[in-house]
């Protein structure tokens, strides 16, 4: 938690929960330089992800992602020590020298659009051709969520989606590779019965309430808003600096709002969500399974939602598939029944699967 893309992959690439690694969101409100900023940045991190590593010991590892927002944080130090990275979204653009490879779409196809099936897709299909072709053998392939955002579960988009990325997981295990599979966060439909987005204005409420000065972060806001228009089901609250209410009333109000599920002060959501104290709110919201909190209605764009929203963030978006292409050996399936988490990923799949 919170259920958002940049926090649930830096976990899987690191091993280890928010509080250690200091991904919080895709978006924070840094205190410090008193600016509200994306976390695309691998300035971000405070530890290492486990490709240079893998790398320095021999293996030839490739981080190929959809979104070319993540490039950045899992390609860390990995390519001055001949690794590769690059997205799916920004093919055209890889070198050797700036990404470990070039002419991609010579070898692979034309670049997709972020805004489609294919940008996932080609992911795979660029993993399943560096491990044929013996470019790599240790490798990150990270979608992108468009489709699920865009489609139900049973919808016709979906299932050919999933036809076309277990087409290319075939490959893969005929290349001979021990496959996991896990995801950064669920997805659920979140608007009312006639269509329109469910949404709880969390930053007007308060402001109506109790008087300017609050500010709601949304750890979801990315660059693509067809994706889910920033609206998300968990949110930060920063105090207003003279504030005059009681914190504990303010959360009691929040508490309060239809659609809101539970309320945490920054020492409770950073003890039980394991999330940086330094990079959050002093009061985190999330909301119900077909809620998404927003900060003002002018504040979204929301022409680009065609079709209805489906979003993520918070509790009903945190259960995960944890899947493996061979059987786990007894100690880690001994393990595996403690409720594992999707960030021991690496560790099942390189230690804990029968060879």
């Amino acid at each position: 938690m919170p259920s958002f893309t940049n926090v649930n992959n830096a976990s899987i690439v690191t091993g280890v929960p928010p509080r250690v690694h200091g991904i919080c969101g895709n978006y924070f409100f840094d205190v410090e330089s008193g600016k509200e900023v994306m976390m695309n940045s691998s300035a971000f991190l405070r530890v290492e992800t486990i490709f240079p590593a893998a790398q320095k010991s021999g293996r030839k590892v490739a981080v190929i992602t959809a979104k070319d927002k993540l490039r950045d944080i899992f390609a860390s130090g990995l390519i001055k020590i001949g690794g590769i990275a690059f997205s799916s979204e920004k093919a055209a653009e890889a070198t050797s020298t700036t990404h470990g490879i070039g002419s991609l779409e010579k070898r692979i196809g034309p670049a997709p659009a972020i805004y489609s099936a294919e940008a996932s897709i080609y992911v795979l299909r660029a993993g399943a051709d560096l491990l044929e072709q013996g470019g790599a053998d240790f490798l990150y392939l990270s979608t992108t969520d468009f489709i699920q955002h865009k489609h139900a579960p049973e919808a016709a988009g979906a299932l050919d989606f999933y036809a076309a990325l277990d087409e290319q997981i075939g490959r893969l295990l005929k290349a001979g590779a021990m496959v996991g599979l896990t995801a950064d966060h669920g997805m659920n439909a979140k608007q009312k019965s006639d269509g329109s987005p469910n949404v709880i204005y969390l930053e007007t409420q308060l402001n109506k309430s109790f008087g300017p000065g609050f500010r709601v972060i949304l750890p979801i806001t990315d660059p693509y808003v067809a994706h889910h228009g920033a609206l998300g089901s968990f949110a930060q609250v920063h105090l207003p600096a003279e504030n005059k209410t009681s914190p504990t009333q303010i959360l009691e109000f929040i508490r309060q709002l239809p659609g809101v599920t539970e309320v945490l002060d920054r020492s409770a959501v950073a003890r039980l969500m394991e999330l940086p104290p330094d990079r959050i709110g002093d009061i985190s919201v999330c909301a119900g399974r077909d809620v998404v909190l927003g900060r003002t209605a002018e504040g979204h764009d929301l022409t680009a939602l065609k079709g209805g929203l489906r979003s993520h963030g918070g509790r009903y978006e945190e259960m995960v598939p944890f899947i493996f292409s061979a059987p786990l050996t007894p100690e880690y399936s001994r393990r595996a029944q403690c409720d594992p988490r999707n960030f021991d990923l690496f560790d099942y799949l390189c230690n804990g699967i029968q060879a």
